[in-house]
């Protein structure tokens, strides 16, 4: 056993003990005595004076203070500048109107380039803004409306340089799933549409508020896994709503759900079905088709496929005027007023009886639009090679819904798809975004009595062609492969939105990746460490096998962000099982446990809960003989169970920087105390 015990000497790479400490008579009570005599310890004196660091460390900031720093480092960005301090004020506005700074030093090389994008934007923005409008159950005006203010506005206080600001398919059909269920688009059109505008400035006041006060992470509460399935199930839902504009129904479900949508088609078909209608849109929908495979294949073309749905719309609506062909069953527009954005805040409902489920509703279209449009403008900026503030993108996004419910807009958010046009177009800056609104403005102004003759099948061809971007098929296999969980988050989503609602899809998302976050936080993992040889690294011995464990000593870690009511008595239970179960096998070697050490670098913070089970845990150890030491507890940690008395009541001497600290340290007292007896 001695032999054993030197070698394991060597693989430590302990340093000699002092002579005059091992020649003193020591007298041997069991062989974990023999073998902890055997072993060449260092003093840890070192230890001694790095726990006085952890235990002398300042209290951190409460939270309040940490909220009130994160929004004055948002809005008043420090300097060393004494004239930039003079100029507090002109520094708040270039930070909430980020086009006060660039805008200095913008060239007429750059507008060449974002006059182009900007045009080119426009020519898929013009057609995408009507049918989304139409999506949403809204007249096209509104779609139109919709690519014009809110696109300026975020032009002046938004950072990112690619984004295209404007109406998209997801939030469109949120809105109309959603208020049909209030009022039928149909029967009150008017009180949809104040609903609608409502639900929009609902939508900006909570991204605003989102991002004046750093909250940033809720749109994380819906998981990547679960944005895959909601895309997928809502493009599948989306293209089943437009067999009513290509198949030329009159009548229609509002309901959203598969089944329903089937069902509503099944009955009207037989007397409603016009085969023109289906003739003309695929046509036109396998023509977008091509032109998009050849802008793939091709990518100095991508103008082809930008420009394909707007002339689709300008050679159906030419069609259908030249050879009549409404009067033989293809469905056309007809309602269609042009002219400026008419102010619309006296239509805006807080007084009725729909306030509660307006708010509602513009919740969850709020983290809908915010989680593409900051998803978008993050995966661009990369790209380009800067970094986006997700918070200040949300205030601009929330001012720009707001002053859109003032202008006859709903909710506006960036769209992947135009975004992907304007950077292939070779944008510069935001400037592309006012281009575009121009443009689409002056055909508001001009050309909106040239698009009464378009035909609907039109429109749900290119909602058709713009749908299998929205379901990602490889995404959903490789979210499969890395964690069965999350691909359960996946299809609960996909299928939530597909046979239920929109809605019911969404919470079904957001209530499972809360249940795996539950789940993962009530039933934390424990790991038994080891040392890894010729080193002080301890690590899990079942992840390393070559690691071994000092004798006396059990090394244990918690794999958990915070100790907290939800977890503690879980872990304090699971940790006296492992201690008893290693106690067990030691004293049939070794003479058993003697210290207990409780790695705590992963647990960020703590509560009463926590506090009182690692009370409990340091009693149960002590009625066994076994002394409790606590290494690298975090900030948060160490404060809280310095207020609580705990560190009084197991010790200032038991509490470590380090695990390497703790198990040298506690050597050295054992054989301290040892040849002192």
């Amino acid at each position: 056993m001695g032999l054993v015990f030197k070698d394991l000497c060597r693989i430590f790479s302990l340093p000699q003990f002092p002579q005059t400490l091992q020649k003193q008579p020591t007298i041997p009570t069991d062989n974990f005595t023999m073998e902890l005599q055997q072993m060449d310890v260092t003093p840890a004196n070192g230890g001694s004076d790095r726990s006085k660091w952890l235990l002398s460390s300042p209290d951190p900031p409460p939270p309040w203070q940490e909220l009130f720093t994160s929004i004055k480092e948002a809005f008043f960005p420090q300097t060393k500048n004494r004239k930039a301090k003079e100029r507090k004020a002109l520094l708040f506005l270039q930070t909430l109107f980020p086009i006060l700074k660039w805008g200095r030093n913008y060239k007429a090389t750059k507008f060449k380039h974002d006059l182009m994008a900007g045009l080119t934007l426009a020519s898929l923005c013009i057609p995408q803004s009507i049918v989304y409008a139409n999506l949403a159950k809204l007249d096209p005006q509104y779609g139109l409306y919709t690519s014009v203010v809110p696109p300026l506005v975020y032009a002046l206080m938004g950072s990112s340089r690619e984004i295209a600001i404007g109406p998209v398919a997801v939030v469109s059909l949120l809105l109309s799933a959603m208020i049909s269920k209030l009022v039928d688009p149909s029967a009150d059109p008017v009180a949809y549409l104040r609903i609608a505008f409502t639900v929009t400035f609902f939508s900006g006041t909570f991204q605003a508020l989102f991002g004046l006060f750093r909250l940033g992470f809720l749109i994380d509460f819906l998981s990547h896994a679960a944005i895959v399935g909601f895309m997928g199930g809502a493009a599948i839902v989306i293209g089943l709503q437009q067999l009513k504009g290509l198949l030329g129904l009159s009548h229609f479900t509002n309901e959203t759900d598969v089944v329903s949508v089937l069902e509503a088609v099944a009955k009207a078909l037989p007397h409603e079905w016009y085969p023109l209608n289906f003739v003309l849109g695929c046509s036109f929908l396998i023509f977008i088709l091509i032109t998009r495979f050849i802008g793939r294949r091709n990518k100095k073309l991508f103008w082809i496929p930008a420009m394909a749905p707007l002339f689709s719309v300008i050679l159906s609506t030419l069609i259908v005027y030249l050879t009549k062909a409404d009067k033989h069953g293809v469905k056309i527009v007809k309602h269609f007023k042009g002219g400026l954005n008419p102010i619309s805040v006296h239509q805006l409902n807080f007084g009725g009886s729909y306030i509660g489920d307006s708010a509602k509703i513009g919740l969850i279209c709020a983290l809908v639009a915010l989680t593409e449009a900051i998803g978008v403008g993050r995966s661009f900026a990369s790209i380009k090679g800067y970094h986006l503030d997700g918070n200040k993108e949300m205030v601009a996004m929330g001012f720009m819904n707001i002053v859109g419910s003032f202008t006859s807009c709903y909710t506006a958010t960036g769209s992947f798809s135009r975004t992907a046009v304007n950077f292939a177009a070779g944008c510069e800056t935001v400037v592309s975004n006012i281009v575009m609104a121009i443009t689409v403005l002056i055909s508001l102004l001009l050309f909106t009595r040239l698009l009464y003759y378009t035909p609907l099948a039109i429109l749900a061809s290119i909602i058709l062609s713009a749908l299998p971007g929205l379901i990602d098929i490889n995404e959903a296999y490789s979210i499969w492969k890395v964690d069965k969980l999350d691909f359960l988050v996946c299809v609960g989503a996909f299928c939530g939105v597909l046979f239920h609602s929109v809605e019911i899809g969404l919470l079904v998302a957001v209530v499972m990746s809360f249940a795996k976050i539950i789940i993962s936080s009530i039933k934390p993992s424990t790991e038994v460490l080891g040392r890894l040889p010729g080193t002080d690294i301890f690590c899990n011995m079942v992840q390393f096998p070559v690691a071994t464990k000092t004798p006396g000593i059990s090394v244990i870690r918690i794999n958990s962000g915070t100790l907290c009511f939800a977890n503690a008595n879980f872990i304090k239970e699971r940790i006296v099982k492992r201690v008893r179960d290693e106690n067990e096998i030691e004293e049939s070697i070794r003479g058993g446990i003697r210290v207990m050490v409780l790695d705590m670098t992963n647990v960020m913070n703590i509560d009463t809960s926590g506090i009182h089970a690692m009370e409990e845990l340091h009693k149960d150890l002590t009625s066994q003989g076994i002394e409790l030491a606590i290494a690298n507890p975090r900030w948060q940690v160490i404060t809280k169970i310095k207020a609580a008395k705990f560190v009084e009541k197991i010790g200032p001497g038991w509490i470590f920087l380090s695990v390497s600290d703790a198990v040298e340290t506690s050597l050295h007292l054992k054989i301290n105390g040892l040849n002192n007896c």
